[in-house]
C-alpha cells in the first residue's frame, strides 16, 4: 500500500497569493478557507509512493482523497440546500441528479482521481453505516467528484480504497486547510505547473449580519499560455513549456472541481445560481474552458438547519416548514464573493505548491513564484 501522509504534519508552508501582497479584491475570513463557514470540516489523505517506471497496481502513486463535510461529522444526515452547475461535462460528479431533483445534500462530499470514484462512493456509505446508522436506513447517493491525475499517478491501480475515504472523513476538521499537492489534489496539474487543492473565503454582509462564502477547488486544468494572475497575463511570459506537451495531452486538458459553501440562508435555486458563477472566477485566472476539461461545481448552504424536511415522513408528523432566505434582489454580493474566492483558490493551488515527479519519470514544475510576482508588479495596474 502507498505511504499515507498526514496533511496536518509539520512542514514548511508556502504563502498564498494574499500573503505575498498581490492585489485581490474582497475581504477573507479568518483562515481564508472553506472552513471559515461555521461547521464545515475538511479532511485529506495523501498517498505517495515509489519512483520510476509504471507498474499498474504497484505505482508510482501520486494521489489521494479530500472530503468536505457541510455540517461536520456531527451533522452528517442533516440536509443542506444545494445546487450544481456544469461548465464542461467531460467529468463526473455522482449524486448530482438527486441534487437537481430535490436541492438537498446531507452526506460528505468526496474529491479524488477519475478512476477512484467507485471507492469514494463506497467509502462514504461504509463510514455512514458504521457511524450514523440512522442515516444508513435510507438510500444514500454520495457526491463524489473527480479530476484526472494519470500523468503523474498509477491511476489504474487500486490505491484509493473505501477505507482511505473513511479515514479522510475521520480526520476532517475545521480551521486551516492544507493546500497544494495534498489529498485529491496530490497528482494534479494546473496551467502547465503543479496544481492541486486550493481554498479561499470571502465575507459578505446583509441586514447587519456577516456571512461567509468559502470555496475549495481541485485544480487540474488550463494551458500555460492562458495563465492570468491578478489581471496580468503572465503565462505568455513564463519560460519553458508544459512538460506534458510530448505526452499526447492537449493543452488545457484536465478538469476542475469547485465546492462552494456558505452560511447565508439560500434556496436550492440560489445555490445553483452561485455554482453558475464559478466559471467567472476561473476565467479570471485565464482559462477558456477546454473540451478536454471536466468542470463541475457544487454549492451548499448551511442555513435553515432542520428545516428542509429530508427525512422519511412518520405518522403524526405532518407539518409545513418555514425557511429564511436571502431575497433575490440582494444576492449579487454573494455572487461577487464566489467569483473572488474561486480566483484566489485556484491561484493558491499554484502558489502553495512544489514540483513533483511521478510515473515513468514524468515531472511537473512548480509555478516560478518570484518571476510571476515580478511580472505582476512590473505591469503596474491599479
Amino acid at each position: 500500500m502507498p505511504v499515507s501522509e498526514d496533511h496536518r504534519r509539520s512542514r514548511p508552508v508556502k504563502p498564498g497569493v494574499r500573503e505575498l501582497g498581490l492585489p485581490l479584491p474582497g475581504v477573507p475570513g479568518t483562515n481564508n478557507a472553506i472552513t471559515d463557514v461555521p461547521g464545515v470540516e475538511v479532511g485529506a489523505v495523501t498517498l505517495v509512493e515509489g519512483t520510476g517506471a509504471l507498474t499498474v497496481g504497484v505505482g508510482p502513486v501520486r494521489t489521494g482523497v479530500t472530503v468536505v463535510l457541510p455540517r461536520g461529522r456531527a451533522g452528517v444526515g442533516s440536509a443542506c440546500a444545494a445546487g450544481t452547475s456544469v461548465l464542461n461535462g467531460n467529468g463526473e460528479m455522482t449524486g448530482a441528479a438527486f441534487i437537481e431533483e430535490a436541492g438537498l445534500l446531507d452526506l460528505p462530499v468526496v474529491l479524488t482521481n477519475s478512476h477512484a470514484v467507485g471507492a469514494g462512493h463506497r467509502g462514504v456509505i461504509d463510514w455512514v453505516v458504521a457511524n450514523v446508522p440512522r442515516r444508513a436506513d435510507r438510500w444514500m447517493l454520495p457526491v463524489v467528484a473527480e479530476t484526472y491525475d494519470g500523468y503523474l499517478n498509477d491511476i489504474n491501480g487500486e490505491h484509493v480504497r473505501a477505507a482511505t475515504v473513511a479515514r479522510a472523513i475521520d480526520e476532517a476538521a475545521g480551521g486551516p486547510v492544507a493546500q497544494g499537492s495534498v489529498g485529491g489534489g496530490t497528482g494534479m496539474c494546473c496551467y502547465g505547473f503543479k496544481g492541486g487543492t486550493g481554498t479561499a473565503s470571502r465575507l459578505a454582509t446583509l441586514a447587519d449580519r456577516s456571512y461567509t462564502v468559502g470555496v475549495l477547488v481541485q485544480a487540474n486544468f488550463g494551458a500555460r499560455e492562458e495563465l492570468v494572475v491578478a489581471g496580468v497575463p503572465v503565462g505568455r511570459a513564463l519560460p519553458g513549456e508544459d512538460p506534458r506537451a510530448g505526452a499526447s495531452v492537449p493543452a488545457g486538458a484536465g478538469s476542475v472541481i469547485a465546492v462552494v459553501a456558505t452560511d447565508a440562508p439560500l434556496l436550492p435555486g440560489q445555490c445553483k445560481a452561485l455554482s453558475r458563477r464559478v466559471p467567472l472566477g476561473l476565467a479570471r485566472t485565464g482559462t477558456t474552458g477546454s473540451h478536454f476539461s471536466g468542470d463541475l461545481f457544487l454549492t451548499f448552504s448551511t442555513g435553515n438547519e432542520g428545516g428542509l424536511g429530508a427525512d422519511h415522513p412518520q405518522p403524526g408528523t405532518e407539518r409545513l416548514d418555514t425557511l429564511t432566505y436571502v431575497p433575490w434582489g440582494f444576492i449579487d454580493r454573494f455572487f461577487d464573493a464566489v467569483v473572488q474566492a474561486v480566483e484566489e483558490a485556484v491561484l493558491n493551488a499554484l502558489f502553495v505548491n512544489d514540483e513533483m515527479s511521478g510515473r515513468d519519470g514524468h515531472w511537473m514544475p512548480a509555478l516560478p513564484v518570484d518571476l510571476v510576482l515580478d511580472l505582476v508588479r512590473a505591469d503596474r495596474r491599479p
